[in-house]
């Protein structure tokens, strides 16, 4: 836990939260406990920082960025980019700046996973910043996903669906700090 407490950005509202979490549960939260559990996500950039590579995601039915839960992973970033790499085909994926860029406790509502009723929870989500190039074949994983494409940055907003509007200030604030590099 101690690795995970290193990379939580001190500048994220949610990271005094998340200190509570691992001060009250440790290791637990590294799997799936009913209340909440860690998971780690990729924000996954074109070198230009002019799109972003989403999925649709068959749960919450939006375009949405990869990741996944860590499953007893204390490794975040090898959690995010095993998700990004199963979730989009895509092989050569690297970190932009080896740090989390955003940590975030984000709802889940209940809803049926592999035909099973999963309750409501939250995820402790820590968020890296990826980049893989456009020339890549992308693949679906179909039992997560049913679409995977490169969105324009300036276009993403109309991607997501209206159930799923509450996690555009979080891709925002990563655009935001990553899109003029490169």
């Amino acid at each position: 836990m101690k690795r995970i407490i290193e990379m939580l950005p001190s500048s994220e509202p949610d990271t005094p939260r998340i200190r509570q979490w691992i001060d009250r549960y440790g290791a637990q939260l590294l799997t799936r406990m009913p209340e909440g559990h860690f998971t780690a996500s990729g924000f996954i950039f074109n070198p230009s920082r002019t799109k972003a590579l989403m999925v649709y995601h068959n749960i919450y039915k939006s375009w949405a960025w990869t990741g996944g839960h860590a499953d007893g992973d204390a490794d975040l970033v090898r959690v995010a980019l095993r998700e990004a790499q199963e979730e989009t085909g895509v092989a050569h994926i690297r970190l932009i700046d080896g740090t989390a860029c955003a940590a975030d406790i984000l709802p889940v509502p209940a809803h049926i996973k592999r035909g099973q009723p999963v309750e409501a929870h939250v995820h402790l989500n820590l968020t890296f910043a990826l980049e893989c190039t456009q020339e890549e074949a992308l693949h679906v994983k179909p039992d997560e996903n049913s679409g995977v494409a490169w969105i324009d940055l300036d276009r993403l907003a109309q991607f997501i669906s209206q159930e799923d509007k509450g996690m555009l200030p979080v891709y925002d604030k990563i655009i935001r700090r990553y899109a003029g590099m490169g």
